[in-house]
């Protein structure tokens, strides 16, 4: 019979109380595939001159919820050029850590913001050199390097599924076209 009523006992006292998870752990990874708007919103219709990225990568977190981030993104912008646009392109890989400076209490919430190290390629017109009107172009073809600063939201739609928002400046030498671009945008992480 005491073995029944400690076996109740205890039935009752997790079905009155809820535990919360555990969340950014040391050692928990994850990883995030982001989507952002580049310099504008784009829109092939109004906006000649917005672009778009994409960034896949890795998330390892440490002690006090802060993060490393290791991945790669793509980012395609346009210049408007007379009556037609000039498409860019850049290529980074990215490696950065992000504090965490709030958290709710029941880990539901994260804000962070990280700074990064970034470098890649850079193609501007396809890696043409000559325009349609036959003007030429300086720079086509480059490396680029700098870094990048990222104001991240995490919200946690699940213990395993992690809604982001985030902005971000890139600032980019080396570059065929000018150094700083703004990025919004929304991400979604697999916790691993």
């Amino acid at each position: 019979m005491r073995k029944y009523l400690c076996m109740t006992f205890a039935l009752l006292a997790l079905a009155m109380g809820r535990a919360d998870a555990q969340r950014c752990l040391p050692g928990m990874k994850g990883v995030q595939l982001t989507a952002d708007m580049t310099d504008g919103f784009y829109n092939h219709f109004n906006r000649n001159d917005a672009g778009f990225a994409f960034g896949l990568s890795v998330s390892a977190c440490i002690k006090g919820g802060n993060q490393w981030i290791f991945g790669g993104e793509i980012l395609q912008r346009y210049y408007p050029y007379r009556s037609t646009r000039i498409p860019l392109a850049q290529y980074t890989g990215e490696a950065g850590y992000y504090y965490n400076f709030f958290s709710d209490p029941k880990k539901m919430f994260f804000l962070n913001i990280g700074g990064s190290a970034l470098a890649g390629y850079e193609s501007v017109n396809g890696g043409r050199k000559l325009l349609d009107d036959g003007a030429a172009l300086r720079k086509q073809e480059s490396f680029i390097y700098g870094g990048a600063v990222t104001l991240e939201t995490e919200t946690y739609l699940s213990d395993k599924v992690v809604l982001l928002f985030r902005l971000r400046e890139r600032v980019l030498w080396g570059s065929a076209a000018r150094h700083f671009h703004t990025q919004y945008g929304l991400g979604i992480k697999l916790v691993l």
